[in-house]
């Protein structure tokens, strides 16, 4: 275990959200001061402040006063934090150093790290990876976690040396971090978030400092198929291995559609890893995240076996392409997790059906036109619902081509009005396909919470 350089300190954790929470029940009892400094009053987070009560915690609750930096020596973001807000602006001019759960997990963790980030996919990859890790590792040593629900930091203390984490990283948390994993992935780089990061520009060099603090003993794994991915193998420090459909040129090592297969080429020769039959999620965004988890396989060292036994064993993830029920003749999908119109273009192309489209919720600055097109093309029917839907309907109408008659769409509240709206509309041999293309939080925690309400709905319909 690395020495804890907060040890003696006083660490303010801006956002009593599930990363930085995480982040303070570690810190307590480690001789490191914890304040924790919020929006929300006291009230909003009175079941928060009862998880830690008689604990020696700190509360600084509805704003976040810059007093605060007087005495702090570092401050540490959950997610949702921009870097935009005046306390850290000014803990910036002031040269107090931004942290994170993350970050202080990469400083602490003493066994090999896999870190994998991307506009879409990480999620899957980092769950096909974390399969294959465990059939490899063993259960007991082999843990998951990080961006996708469970914060690493918590487990930290319980990691050895002969372990492996496999580790989802986000651009939120990503952009403030100086550490990187050994093993670090991109599985894409597609416009997301610019609601909060602005630029396609700032977005990227969010996710490539992945790579930026590698060195020379490390490995990358990159998607030589997706161009923005493929621009960032310039900065690679240390090995890389990619990932594509067609074969690598020349002597670069990566995995490939090989017929019926997924190979790996090592720059001489090719080996089998996986029959494609064997992969279990739908879609052919999936075949990708497949090729990229046994990228990320191999330059873990990963028997071929283990990998293997990965690929069988993920079935499904929660709110990702989701099968919840067939009812009136139709299959229902819940793909919350589409929280950018690229994410939806890829469920829409999964399905050969008839699809009755379910999407909305909140903008996050990104192009819909593409989105639009395929709309236009392939929905039978469309319900928008949420904060976007005006949004949505306009680049849908821009979509319509001469002589077109157009896709029907509908518009609704929210979420629940909008199943409502599907379950009268849809036809014998229908898919219904919640794949909302915006965020969750014009009416929804986020997206989880979001995807078990489509879920809780379409399961009382009768």
């Amino acid at each position: 275990m690395n020495k804890n350089i907060w040890e003696g300190k006083h660490l303010v954790i801006v956002g009593a959200a599930r990363q930085g929470l995480a982040l303070a029940k570690y810190m307590i009892g480690k001789n490191v001061r914890i304040t924790i400094t919020d929006q929300k009053d006291d009230k909003k987070l009175e079941s928060v402040i009862k998880e830690f009560q008689g604990m020696d915690i700190q509360w600084a609750l509805g704003g976040h006063s810059e007093w605060l930096l007087k005495t702090a020596d570092g401050l540490s973001l959950s997610g949702g934090i921009p870097l935009s807000i005046p306390l850290v602006k000014s803990a910036i001019e002031r040269g107090i150093p931004l942290t994170n759960d993350s970050q202080i997990f990469l400083e602490l963790v003493p066994c090999l790290v896999i870190g994998i980030t991307g506009s879409a996919g990480k999620t899957t990859t980092t769950l096909l990876v974390g399969e294959m890790a465990k059939a490899a590792y063993g259960q007991s040593r082999c843990w998951v976690g990080g961006n996708l629900g469970n914060p690493l930091i918590a487990d930290v203390d319980h990691i050895k040396p002969d372990h492996l984490a496999v580790v989802e990283l986000s651009s939120f948390q990503l952009e403030i971090m100086t550490t990187a994993p050994t093993i670090a992935c991109i599985t894409n780089l597609t416009p997301n978030h610019l609601d909060r990061h602005g630029t396609m520009e700032e977005y990227t060099r969010a996710k490539s400092r992945i790579l930026d603090y590698q060195n020379r003993n490390d490995l990358a794994v990159l998607n030589r198929d997706d161009p923005g991915c493929w621009e960032l193998r310039s900065r690679v420090k240390g090995k890389l291995i990619s990932f594509g459909i067609q074969k690598p040129t020349g002597d670069q090592p990566g995995t490939y559609l090989d017929g019926e297969n997924i190979s790996y080429w090592d720059g001489e020769i090719s080996q089998i890893l996986v029959p494609t039959d064997l992969i279990q999620l739908r879609g052919r965004h999936n075949l990708v995240n497949a090729l990229g988890a046994c990228a990320i396989a191999k330059a873990a060292d990963l028997p071929i076996k283990a990998i293997i036994e990965g690929v069988k064993t993920l079935e499904g993830v929660e709110h990702r392409l989701e099968f919840v029920r067939s009812w009136g003749g139709a299959s229902w999908f819940n793909d919350s997790i589409a929280t950018a119109p690229e994410r939806s273009i890829a469920a829409i192309q999964t399905f050969e059906e008839p699809l009755v489209l379910l999407a909305g919720g909140r903008d996050k600055d990104l192009p819909w036109e593409a989105f639009a097109k395929l709309v236009q093309n392939r929905i039978r029917e469309l319900i928008l619902f949420g904060e976007a839907a005006d949004l949505i309907e306009g680049a849908v109408k821009e979509a319509l081509r001469e002589g077109q008659s157009g896709v029907p769409y509908h518009k609704v509240t929210g979420l629940k009005q909008a199943v409502e709206l599907a379950a009268n509309l849809i036809q014998p041999g229908d898919v219904v396909l919640l794949s909302p293309g915006g965020t969750s939080f014009d009416e929804f925690r986020d997206f989880e919470e979001r995807g078990e309400e489509f879920r809780r709905c379409v399961r009382k319909l009768s």
